[in-house]
């Protein structure tokens, strides 16, 4: 049994919000992810002004992504440390 390497999940997760999730086989994790990210970016642009930076306009979706991205680093490294030590396990 292989896994993907945690910093390809990390490039994935930065690349699109929820993809790194998906990429370690929690597509329903990154599929929340995604689906906040888009809806805090409307609500945020809906409630900010015109005058506000493309970042401040949508900061809640940028807030939700940014969570998202070690979320998925981090459940990457413990899927490959868990399957390293079940290979030593089996090895011995």
């Amino acid at each position: 049994m292989s896994s993907i390497h945690p910093r390809l999940v990390l490039l994935l997760a930065i690349l699109l919000p929820g993809a790194g999730h998906v990429a370690i086989g929690q597509a329903r994790r990154g599929l929340c992810f995604a689906l906040f990210t888009i809806l805090f970016m409307v609500l945020t642009y809906l409630t900010t002004t015109p005058d506000q930076s493309f970042i401040g306009r949508h900061a809640g979706g940028l807030f939700v992504w940014a969570l998202s991205i070690p979320d998925a680093y981090r459940l990457a490294r413990i899927r490959q440390q868990a399957l390293r030590r079940a290979a030593a396990g089996i090895q011995t």
